[in-house]
């Protein structure tokens, strides 16, 4: 079948002839037609191609990921299944697990500090399941991110064993720890499924929902890694019970995030209601919204827009991304003043800055710029440091520029809950929205850069 034409090297024209590949018996076999309907066929093509240089042959396979974000309560009782078998999609699959007698093995990788407050919980489960298990704790910190932590742990996995395909490796911990055991999980046997138990807020609606793995590297953020999603991500929103206020904090950045790109209900349910949530520690109502809780509405909603953002751009194929708001220049912050201020602190800096360009450049009004000044605030987030200065706003631009194709790919709000790209954003907008940002904000804030 001819394809494709095209000038050759010697002037002649070259034709592409197009193999399906179809399975038979126990291998696979070009075939250039003549399928009937109980061929069993790859939705890998390959195109053949002579010149008067030689063939050539191009492989067109496509890669497909499912994976499952699952809400689950309760996830350490005993008496639940989902920690298991949640990630399994094929009932016939799960019906053979639980015949099978076969033991079931899981390899656990825990944040040192999660494990303080619930290894106990964590191995009365396995226990009481029969699983053969092993429990790393880790010291999964964004100072301790690197490929040393990642050998460390394949060097645990390879003495304990696990099947490449059928016990998937668990992370149970805050994005740092789903981010390396993801990139750890990418390397063993060149891809071993796994499984995110975030138990931070910011991991509950960020980390755990998309296909990003990594670790530092050359004092950048995340310079190393891969694109591949768990098995599953499994959510309880009571883990999040035990983590410090300035953490909730840390994670209601990204959900406003979320929120100024792409959904206004959201900014208006955070604006009215995110002190009581970081009182609550998102475990409880304060009355009723619309009939539902405001922790169940405000996660639901910010994982929603993310997968909505995500699902169709895995592998960043793409790199005009609304979800990269607030991460043009806190990358460069966060690892120059490491550890002093948390992921979200520093995304939320870049954003208030942000915020600031959008309204100089007409995108914003004034009072919209000042609401969410003052909903930051409300949630207890940073708007001003001392260390994101100018100098590092300009190199952190061009380092975009250089990574981005040669353009800006800046996302900026243009209202509340509402978004675009701009390419655009000149040197002078950007010094006037830096100075007014200062004057405004700076005399808020000590030599440290908090309040």
């Amino acid at each position: 079948m001819s394809k494709n034409k095209g000038d050759a090297p010697n002037g002649k024209m070259s034709k592409d002839t197009e193999f399906n590949l179809v399975q038979v018996k126990n291998t696979w076999v070009r075939k250039t037609g003549g399928l009937n309907a109980h061929s069993h066929v790859s939705e890998a093509k390959i195109y053949e191609s002579a010149t008067g240089h030689g063939v050539s042959w191009t492989v067109v396979s496509p890669i497909y990921f499912s994976y499952k974000v699952v809400e689950s309560q309760n996830l350490l009782d005993p008496h639940n299944d989902t920690l298991l078998t949640g990630h399994i999609r094929d009932p016939q699959e799960l019906e053979h697990i639980k015949r099978s007698t076969k033991p079931v093995k899981r390899f656990i990788v825990i944040d040192e500090t999660v494990n303080k407050l619930y290894g106990s919980e964590v191995i009365a489960y396995f226990e009481a399941r029969n699983v053969i298990y092993k429990i790393l704790p880790l010291p999964t910190t964004e100072e301790n991110k690197s490929m040393e932590l990642v050998m460390r742990i394949l060097d645990e996995i390879h003495r304990f064993g696990l099947d490449r395909r059928t016990e998937p490796i668990i992370a149970v911990g805050g994005g740092v720890c789903l981010d390396i055991v993801g990139l750890a999980a990418s390397l063993y046997r060149r891809r071993t499924p796994y499984i995110r138990v975030p138990t931070t807020l910011l991991s509950y609606i960020d980390a755990s929902v998309g296909a990003k793995t990594g670790v530092n590297f050359a004092k950048c953020k995340n310079k190393l890694g891969s694109y591949i999603p768990p098995a599953a991500a499994f959510l309880d929103r009571s883990f999040i019970q035990t983590v410090p206020r300035r953490h909730i904090s840390n994670g209601l950045a990204e959900m406003l995030k979320m929120a100024l790109m792409k959904h206004k209900d959201l900014f208006e349910m955070l604006d009215s209601h995110g002190r009581f949530l970081l009182d609550s520690k998102f475990q409880s109502s304060n009355g009723l919204l619309d009939h539902r809780n405001a922790a169940t509405m405000t996660t639901r909603i910010a994982i929603e827009t993310m997968l909505e953002e995500l699902a169709p751009n895995l592998w960043e194929d793409d790199l005009d991304r609304l979800v990269d708001f607030g991460h043009l220049i806190s990358p460069e912050l966060e690892m120059k003043v490491l550890p002093a201020l948390l992921h979200g602190e520093a995304v939320n800096i870049d954003m208030a800055f942000m915020v600031y360009v959008s309204n100089e450049r007409g995108l914003l009004t004034l009072g919209e710029r000042n609401r969410i000044i003052e909903c930051m605030r409300k949630l207890e987030l940073p708007v001003w440091h001392k260390d994101f200065n100018l100098s590092l706003v300009k190199k952190s631009l061009r380092e975009r520029l250089k990574h981005s194709g040669g353009l800006m790919r800046m996302p900026l709000p243009v209202g509340l809950g509402q978004a675009e790209i701009f390419n655009d954003t000149s040197d002078d907008v950007l010094d006037r929205a830096f100075k007014k940002w200062c004057d405004d904000l700076s005399t808020e804030y000590t030599d440290s850069g908090h309040k």
